[in-house]
């Protein structure tokens, strides 16, 4: 029996291409054949603007010290921060989107999310490693799926994901086994996998049954 093939999502873009979490990064994974969509993290401008960045300032990145609840989301623009609705724009609805929230609770990305991708939120899961965060997405938006960022596959960490109301788990690929797999699938979770940089181990993971898994470099390659 063939191995269904996992989804390869680009973690924050290509960054080889472009600073990550950037739209030129965004696009640049979109343009590459073995990508089947994106995963990005979001976070809130100081004018409530969902926009796009995994750290809570800008030092990394952008080289400023600034963090981002202090910009209006013009300002993070000029500096190569973009807005949430920017990103959904250019990629379309065919992509499959891994959208993870950052920080507290962000009112914007709701609306944003559904304009884009529908009342369903097709194609697309919202993660967080934050339990609060999902219980908050799953109070106002039930219907949406939902993944929980962990680092293991503990029995008490499928049973926090099963009591949110998640539809699977986000793994660091490492804590991911055969055993853990059987029992998240016994619990009805699907297991997507991150972050993963190697080709060999994204197939030895797919062959377990993950069925997405967070990759950059030349695991994006194929």
């Amino acid at each position: 029996m063939t191995t269904p093939r996992a989804l390869r999502l680009a973690h924050r873009g290509d960054w080889r291409a472009a600073p990550e979490n950037t739209l030129a990064a965004m696009v640049a994974a979109l343009r590459n054949p073995a990508c089947d969509g994106l995963e990005f993290d979001v976070r809130g401008s100081a004018d409530g603007i969902p926009i796009l960045l995994h750290d809570a300032t800008l030092e990394r990145v952008q080289g400023r010290p600034d963090r981002p609840e202090t910009l209006p989301a013009t300002a993070l623009r000029r500096l190569g921060v973009p807005t949430l609705a920017e990103v959904l724009a250019a990629a379309g609805t065919g992509p499959f989107l891994d959208v993870e929230l950052k920080g507290e609770p962000l009112l914007g990305v709701v609306p944003v999310l559904e304009a884009a991708r529908g009342q369903a939120l097709e194609r697309a899961v919202v993660s967080s490693f934050e339990p609060e965060t999902l219980a908050w997405i799953g109070h106002r938006r039930p219907a949406w799926p939902r993944w929980l960022n962990v680092e293991d596959l503990s029995p008490a960490t499928l049973a926090l994901a099963r009591d949110l109301g998640c539809r699977g788990l986000s793994v660091d690929w490492r804590a991911i086994r055969p055993a853990g797999i059987r029992a998240a699938h016994a619990a009805g979770l699907e297991i997507a996998g991150w972050t993963v940089r190697r080709k060999a181990t994204a197939t030895r993971l797919e062959r377990l049954g993950v069925m997405a898994l967070c990759v950059e470099a030349a695991a994006l390659d194929g």
